[in-house]
C-alpha cells in the first residue's frame, strides 16, 4: 500500500505540472504554446545526432585509432606498475639526500676540527684578512637615507656605501645549476645590515671561516652535483660555496642567516613558547609599539615544528586571539592572526608579573587537553617596561626546583627602573635576561635566546649531530625552490676545563626541488598522472599544484597536502598513513581541479605511497586508470625517423598544418625557450647534429615524439586535408598527443592559437582524458570584461571541442592522444537555432504559421521569447538563440540568467565546491609607508608636564639622547620621507583566494520543472546532451522583472575572514621531530644576561629638562642651524 500510495503521489505531481506545461503561453500570444517536454527531447535527440555524425567525420577519431593500429609494430605498451615505480623513485630520493648527508658530515666535522685548531686573536685588525664580500658587487642599491638621510647637496655615492677595502674582486661564469654567475675558486661572505664588519669578533669569524673554503671545493669535486654549501655563523656571518654577489634588489637588505628557517630548524630543537606581554598603563607611546614589534619578531623565530601561544597581562591574564586557548602550531596562518592581534592591544591598568607567569605555566603545564604539542623546550617568554615584582611563590609553584621551563626577560624601551628583578627572573629559570631600549635592538635580541636553547644540544655532542631537513622554501641566491639538510657545528674548544656548550653555527646543503623532480616519471604517467612527496607536516616538497606565485624570501612555502588537492577523507587518511611512515595503495573516487581553475571532475584515481628511506619525508604517485600503461616507440629504422620528422619542418606548415612542440628537455645542449616557434628551430638545428638515438637525448622522449609526428601527420593526410571546414562551420582542427605533439590545420588558425604548447598542461587534453565523449569550452569571459576574446582574424569566436583516441591493444587500454575541432559560433549558433525547432536544413522556410484556431508550440529558430541554451559543466554559456546573449559567450551562466542558474542548481543539475588556493596573489593593501614630520623627536604633552613622573620617565631621557643625536648629525627638525625598512618582496601581496566551482550533479535524464517567484512562475527543460559535457535548457522569459533567489558566483576572490576565530579549522594530524634536545644536567646556567641599572638623581634631570625645554624654546642658540 505505501508503495501504491507514493506511486499515485508521483502521478499527481506529474499530471499537475503536465497541466502547467500545456496551459503557459507568452503574454499577448493566446495560441502560442511552450514546447512539451518531449519536444525539447526531441530536439536535444537532434543535437545529439548532428555532433555525433560531424564530430567523428571531420576529427577523425575513429580514423586515429586505426592509424594506431597499422603502426603497431612501432610502438611497445608497457605498463606503469605504480608500486614498483614509486619504490624506485623513492630509492634515488634516499639514494640523491643521502649523497648530501655525506657532504654535510665532512664539512661539520671539518668546521669544528679547524675551529678547535683556530688562535683567537683579540688585536685582529680589518687589514689582516681578505674575502670577498658579496655585497660589493651586488645588483642592489642600500638606501643609507632609511637610516641617516642625506641633506642636499650632499656628495654620498653608492661606492661610498658599497666600498670595501678587504673584499676581493672575481670574475664569475654563468652556470644554469646555480641559475647564476659564480666563481668556483672562492667562496663569498655576507654579513648582515646591522652588524659591525670590523668588531674582533666578526673579524675572528672571516678569518678561522676562510678555511672552509677548501672543504667546500674538495666537497664540490667529490659531488658535482652540489648546489649551494653554506656555513651560518652563530655572529651572524654566513660563508657560501661558490661565490656570487649577493642579491636583494633596490632594497634594504634585512637577510639576517640566523632568522632563516634552515638556521632554526639546525640549531635548536622544537619549542613549545608562551609570549607574556605587560600591558599596564605605563607601557604607553612608543615603549607600547616596540613591545609589540618585538613579538612579531619573535614570532619569526618560530617554525611549523613549534607550537606558541600569546598571552597579555596586567592585573589580569588572557590569550590575545580568543579562539587560541591553548597552544597552536606555529604555521604561517596562525602567526599573522597572532600578529594582527597583537597589533591592536591596548595599555591600561597596574603590573601584576604573577597574573601572566600563573597563566603562561599553566599553558605549558596543563598535560590534560589533547591539544597537540612540540613537548619539547618549554619557555616564557616575558616583555616589560620593568618592575619591582619578582612574583618568586608563583616559580616555586610551578618550576622549582627540576625548571622544566625556562623563562627569559626582556625590558622594553628606556627607562631608569631596576632591572635587577628581571634578571634575577631569568637566572632563576634557565633563562636570560635581555634589553631592548630602541628598534635597532629588537631583531638581535629577539633571536639571541637561540643559543640558550643551543646549549643542550651541544653538550649532547655526536649524539645530536643530526642531519633535518627543512620544509620548502625560496633560495634568497635564486636558485628557486630547495630544501636544505642542517647539521649543527660544535664549539669543542674547552672552557674553564669543561666542555664547551656553544653552538657555533649550522651548516648547511641546497637541494633544488627540480633535481628531485628529474628523478620522477614525469611523462609515463600521462597528463593527469604524477608524484608527490609530503613531510611530517603534511607539507608537499614535490606536487604539480606546488608553484607559489610570490618570491618571499623570509617565510618556507607551506602547502599542505589537503590544500594542494580537493580534500575527502580519503585523501585525509592518505596523509595520515603517509606522515606514519607506511606504505599503501588505495584506489578512490575523488574530485580534481582543472588547470584553469574553471571546471571541477569526479575521477578515479590510484594512489600508492611509501616511506623514503632515512629521511621523514613519504612519496607518493598517482596514477588514472587509462595511464597504467604508456607507449613507447620503437624506431630503430632511421629513414623512418626523417620521413616522420620532415613534418616538423616550417615548410610543411601551410600544407599540413602548424605544428606546437612540447617544451621539454629533449637532449642536455637543447636550449628552451619559452616562444614555441623559436624552440622549434633550436629543436630543428639541434637534430641536424645529433640523431635521435644520441646518448645526450633522452629517447624515450625522442623517439615518442617522432612517432606521434608521422602518426599525425598521416591523419592530416587522410581525413583533415579531405575536409572542407567551412562546410561543416569548423575554424580549425588539432590533435595534441603523450609524446609532446600539436598540430593545428589550417596553418593560419594556429595565428589565434592560445592553448599551452605542453599538452599536459592544458586543461582541454587533461579533461578530455578523464571524460568520456566531446568536451566543450568557450573563451572565458568574466562579468569585468567589456569584450569577448575573439579570434584575431575574422572577428568570429571558437568554441574548442575536444575528444580523447582511445585505443585498445590486447587486454590493454590506453588514451595516448586528443583530437578536436574550433567550432565557428555564428555557423553553429545558427545551426543550433534550427535543430531546436520544427525545421530542418533542407526545408527552412521561416517560422511556422500560427493561426487563431491552429496554435502552435514555441521553438528556439522563430521565438525570442523561448530561451534555449547550452551551458557546459562547468556552469558556462556555450550557445544560445539570443541575440543580446552573443557577448555573454564564455561567461558563468548565472551572469546570464540568475534565476534560472539558481533553478538548475535547486534542481540537481548542478552541485558546487568551494575550493581555496592557498598560493594566490593579490593586490596589496595601499598604506603609507613614508611619514613627513621632524625626525625622531618626541613631542610632550601638557599631561607630561604637569605630571612629575614624567620628568624622570623614560620621555625625558629619550628626549636628551634625540638632541644629543641632533647635535651630531645637524639634523634635529628636518623633514625626510622616509622609507619604511621593512620594504616588502613584491609590489603584489600573498593571500587566500576562494572560488566555487559547479559540476554536474546525479541528474542524467530530462526533466521539467516549475521555477516560482514571489510574483510569477516559469517553466523550465532540462536535458543532458548525450556523449558531451553539454547541458540543453529551454525555459520561458521570466514574467516578472525580478525573482528573489540566491545569486550564484564562480569566479575567484581574495578569501577576508574579519574573525579568524570563526570557522576555525581542526588542527591536522602532524608527527614533530622524533628527538628533542632541552636537558643536560651539565649544562651551565650562570651566563644569564647582565643589564644596566643608572639612577640620576632627581635634581640632575630637574636641570637637563630646564636645558632641554630652553632649547626647544629658543633654538636660535645652537652654534648650528636647526
Amino acid at each position: 500500500m505505501a508503495i501504491h500510495a507514493q506511486s499515485s503521489g508521483i502521478f499527481c505531481m506529474f499530471s499537475i505540472q503536465t497541466m502547467l506545461i500545456i496551459s503557459v503561453s507568452s503574454p499577448g500570444t493566446a495560441n502560442l504554446r511552450f514546447p512539451q517536454h518531449y519536444t525539447m527531447i526531441h530536439w536535444a535527440g537532434r543535437i545529439e545526432k548532428e555532433l555525433e555524425k560531424v564530430l567523428p567525420q571531420v576529427t577523425g577519431v575513429q580514423q586515429m585509432k586505426s592509424i594506431y593500429n597499422e603502426k603497431r609494430s612501432q610502438f611497445d605498451v608497457k605498463r606503469n606498475s605504480p608500486k614498483d615505480l614509486v619504490e624506485r623513485v623513492a630509492r634515488d630520493i634516499a639514494r640523491l639526500l643521502n649523497s648530501k648527508r655525506k657532504a654535510l658530515e665532512r664539512l661539520a666535522k671539518e668546521a669544528e676540527q679547524i675551529q678547535t685548531e683556530y688562535p683567537w686573536q683579540d688585536n685582529i685588525k680589518e687589514s689582516d684578512i681578505q674575502y670577498y664580500d658579496s655585497k660589493v658587487d651586488a645588483e642592489y642599491v642600500q638606501y643609507r637615507e632609511v637610516i641617516f638621510p642625506l641633506k642636499p647637496g650632499s656628495n654620498f655615492t653608492e661606492e661610498n656605501l658599497m666600498a670595501n677595502p678587504q673584499s676581493i674582486s672575481l670574475e664569475f661564469v654563468e652556470d644554469p645549476n646555480f641559475k647564476n654567475k659564480v666563481n668556483y675558486s672562492y667562496t663569498a661572505v655576507q654579513i648582515p645590515t646591522d652588524i659591525y664588519k670590523g668588531s674582533p669578533t666578526i673579524l675572528n669569524e672571516l678569518n678561522w671561516t676562510q678555511a672552509l673554503e677548501r672543504v667546500f671545493i674538495d666537497n664540490s669535486r667529490e659531488d658535482p652535483s652540489l648546489r649551494w654549501q653554506a656555513f651560518g655563523s652563530a655572529t651572524g656571518v654566513t660563508r657560501y660555496y661558490p661565490a656570487t654577489p649577493w642579491r636583494t634588489p633596490y632594497k634594504i637588505d634585512l637577510y639576517d642567516v640566523r632568522r632563516r628557517p634552515w638556521y632554526i630548524q639546525g640549531a635548536s630543537s622544537p619549542k613549545d613558547m608562551v609570549i607574556i606581554v605587560d600591558v599596564s598603563g605605563s607601557v604607553s607611546g612608543l615603549t607600547l609599539k616596540l613591545m609589540k614589534t618585538s613579538v612579531n619578531e619573535m614570532l619569526d623565530t618560530l617554525s611549523d615544528d613549534d607550537y606558541v601561544n600569546v598571552v597579555q597581562f596586567n592585573e589580569k591574564a588572557d590569550v590575545v586571539v580568543s579562539c587560541f586557548k591553548t597552544l597552536v602550531q606555529a604555521n604561517l596562518r596562525n602567526k599573522k592572526i597572532f600578529k594582527d592581534k597583537v597589533m591592536q592591544m591596548h595599555a591600561k591598568g597596574t603590573t601584576v608579573y604573577k597574573s601572566g607567569f600563573q597563566f603562561a605555566f599553566e599553558q605549558l603545564l596543563n598535560d590534560t587537553t589533547s591539544a597537540p604539542r612540540a613537548n619539547c623546550n618549554k619557555m616564557i617568554m616575558m616583555f616589560t617596561d620593568g618592575g619591582e615584582d619578582r612574583a618568586e611563590e608563583v616559580f616555586e609553584k610551578y618550576n622549582w626546583p627540576n625548571k622544566t621551563v625556562r623563562v627569559f626577560t626582556f625590558s622594553v624601551g628606556q627607562h631608569n627602573y631596576d632591572v635587577a628583578p628581571l634578571q634575577w627572573i631569568a637566572c632563576a629559570n634557565k633563562g636570560y635576561y635581555f634589553e631592548i631600549p630602541s628598534i635597532g635592538a629588537i631583531r638581535i635580541n629577539t633571536q639571541e635566546y637561540l643559543d640558550v636553547l643551543g646549549r643542550p644540544m651541544a653538550l649532547a655532542g655526536n649524539q645530536a649531530k643530526q642531519v633535518q631537513w627543512t620544509n620548502v622554501y625560496q633560495d634568497a641566491l635564486g636558485l628557486g625552490l630547495v630544501i636544505t639538510g642542517t647539521m649543527p657545528v660544535f664549539n669543542l674548544t674547552a672552557d674553564n676545563d669543561s666542555k664547551n656548550q656553544l653552538i657555533l653555527g649550522v651548516m648547511g646543503v641546497d637541494i633544488a626541488l627540480s633535481e628531485i623532480q628529474q628523478l620522477t616519471p614525469r611523462y609515463k604517467l600521462g597528463a593527469n598522472g604524477y608524484t608527490f612527496a609530503i613531510d611530517p607536516n603534511g607539507y608537499v616538497l614535490l606536487h604539480p599544484n606546488l608553484q607559489p606565485k610570490i618570491i618571499n624570501f623570509r617565510e618556507p612555502v607551506t602547502l599542505d597536502f589537503l590544500d594542494a588537492e580537493l580534500a575527502d577523507s580519503n585523501k585525509e587518511e592518505i596523509r595520515r598513513l603517509m606522515i606514519d611512515g607506511k606504505a599503501g595503495q588505495r584506489k578512490v573516487k575523488t574530485l580534481v581541479k582543472a588547470i584553469d581553475k574553471r571546471y571541477i571532475d569526479e575521477v578515479l584515481r590510484t594512489y600508492i605511497w611509501t616511506p623514503v628511506e632515512g629521511t621523514d619525508y613519504s612519496l607518493g604517485l598517482v596514477l588514472p586508470t587509462y595511464s597504467e600503461h604508456h607507449i613507447r616507440a620503437n624506431l630503430s629504422d632511421q629513414i623512418l625517423q626523417v620521413q616522420y620528422f620532415e613534418s616538423l619542418l616550417p615548410h610543411t606548415f601551410e600544407s599540413e598544418g602548424r605544428v606546437l612542440i612540447a617544451p621539454r628537455e629533449y637532449c642536455k645542449d637543447l636550449e628552451l625557450s619559452s616562444n614555441n616557434t623559436e624552440f622549434l628551430l633550436n629543436f630543428i638545428a639541434l637534430m641536424e647534429k645529433v640523431t635521435p638515438d644520441s646518448k645526450q637525448c633522452d629517447n624515450f622522449l625522442l623517439h615518442n615524439l617522432i612517432l606521434d609526428t608521422g602518426i599525425i601527420r598521416q591523419l592530416v593526410e587522410k581525413v583533415w586535408k579531405t575536409k572542407d571546414l567551412n562546410t561543416y562551420g569548423f575554424l580549425a582542427v588539432f590533435a595534441a598527443t603523450d609524446g609532446g605533439i600539436t598540430r593545428i590545420f589550417p596553418n593560419k588558425a594556429a595565428e589565434t592559437w592560445e592553448e599551452d604548447p605542453e599538452p599536459f598542461n592544458a586543461t582541454y587534453y587533461q579533461r578530455s582524458l578523464d571524460n568520456r565523449g566531446y568536451i566543450f569550452r568557450a573563451p572565458y569571459r568574466s562579468r569585468e570584461s567589456n569584450t569577448i576574446l575573439q579570434e584575431q582574424e575574422n572577428d568570429t569566436i571558437g568554441i574548442l571541442v575536444s575528444t580523447a583516441v582511445e585505443i585498445t591493444v590486447g587486454s590493454r587500454t590506453i588514451r595516448p592522444a586528443v583530437v578536436g575541432v574550433k567550432l565557428d559560433l555564428e555557423a553553429w549558433t545558427s545551426k543550433f537555432k534550427i535543430l531546436a525547432s520544427n525545421q530542418t536544413d533542407n526545408t527552412r522556410q521561416g517560422s511556422q504559421m500560427c493561426t487563431p484556431t491552429s496554435g502552435c508550440e514555441m521553438d528556439c529558430d522563430a521565438h525570442e521569447d523561448l530561451l534555449c541554451y547550452l551551458i557546459d559543466d562547468g556552469g558556462f554559456l556555450i550557445m544560445s538563440n539570443q541575440i543580446n546573449d552573443w557577448s555573454k559567450i564564455g561567461m558563468f551562466f548565472s551572469e546570464v540568467d540568475s534565476a534560472l542558474m539558481y533553478a538548475l542548481y535547486n534542481n540537481s543539475f548542478y552541485q558546487r565546491k568551494l575550493t581555496f588556493d592557498y598560493q594566490s596573489v593579490c593586490a596589496p593593501i595601499h598604506s603609507s609607508n613614508t611619514g613627513a614630520a621632524p625626525r625622531g623627536v618626541f613631542v610632550p604633552t601638557i599631561a607630561d608636564f604637569l605630571n612629575m613622573a614624567w620628568w624622570t620617565s623614560t620621555a625625558a631621557w629619550s628626549l636628551f639622547q634625540q638632541m644629543l643625536y641632533g647635535f651630531a648629525y645637524h639634523s634635529w627638525f628636518t623633514t625626510d620621507e622616509i622609507e619604511a625598512s621593512d620594504i616588502s618582496e613584491s609590489k603584489e601581496a600573498s593571500c587566500v583566494r576562494q572560488q566555487t566551482q559547479f559540476y554536474f550533479g546525479n541528474v542524467s535524464s530530462a526533466y521539467s520543472i516549475v521555477q516560482d517567484c514571489e510574483n510569477c512562475s516559469r517553466v523550465i527543460h532540462a536535458k543532458r546532451i548525450n556523449n558531451t559535457n553539454l547541458l540543453f535548457v529551454v525555459a520561458e522569459k521570466l514574467p516578472c522583472s525580478t525573482c528573489d533567489v540566491e545569486k550564484l558566483f564562480q569566479e575567484e576572490l581574495e578569501f577576508i575572514q574579519e574573525d579568524p576565530c570563526l570557522n576555525m579549522p581542526q588542527p591536522r594530524y602532524r608527527k614533530g621531530p622524533s628527538t628533542c634536545f632541552d636537558y643536560n644536567i651539565a649544562e651551565n646556567t650562570t651566563d644569564c644576561g647582565r643589564g644596566h641599572s643608572f639612577r640620576p638623581s632627581i635634581r640632575t634631570l630637574l636641570l637637563l629638562q630646564l636645558l632641554l625645554l630652553s632649547l626647544v624654546a629658543h633654538p636660535h642658540i645652537l652654534p648650528f642651524s636647526l
